[in-house]
Order: C-alpha cells, then structure tokens, then sequence
C-alpha cells in the first residue's frame, strides 16, 4: 500500500479552495475539501488510478479527477505525493510546469 504525501503546495490549494467556497457556503466549502481529500486517499491502494499527465526522473505525474478539481500528483515506487488541486478551468501547465 503507497503512502500518501501532501506537499506544502497543494495544502496552500486547499486551504484557497476552502477560503474561497466558504466566503458563499461555508457546508459546501468543508463537504467539497472533505471529498477532494477523500478521493486522494484512495491512491493508497489504486497508485494508477488517475491518467497520466506526463514522465518525470522523479516518477509519473498522474492527474484524479473530483468533480470539478483535478488532483495532481507524482507516483513513485511506495509513495504519492499530491503536488497540487487545480479546478478544471485552469490552465494545469501553467502550475506544473516541465
């Protein structure tokens, strides 16, 4: 079973993501965080699950879709780290870049 790592990054993406929705709907803002989070704990057991966004020395970046958010992260042998949770209407080459 992999372990699951958050950089400081994607912990910062979070935490606009929930700052932003709770600015309307503080329930919805924690449901929406809640689920983003829980659907990452899944890669512990599924590492493959998301498709492949592009090869790095460091390992595969791979993308898992929730809802509207895209959950970026690099699988390594053991060990995902989420690098990042970026809305779909965002550009996500603008954030990972090669």
């Amino acid at each position: 079973m992999a372990e699951i790592r958050w950089t400081e990054e994607a912990v910062s993406w979070l935490q606009e993501i929930n700052d932003y929705l709770s600015k309307n709907n503080p329930p919805a803002a924690q449901r929406v965080v809640d689920g983003i989070y829980d659907r990452a704990q899944i890669l512990k057991k599924y590492p493959k699950i998301g498709y492949k966004y592009r090869d790095e020395p460091e390992g595969e970046i791979r993308i898992l879709l929730y809802g509207h958010y895209r959950i970026a992260y690099i699988y390594k042998e053991y060990t995902i780290e989420i690098l990042g949770i970026f809305h779909s209407a965002l550009k996500i080459e603008n954030y990972i870049k090669p």
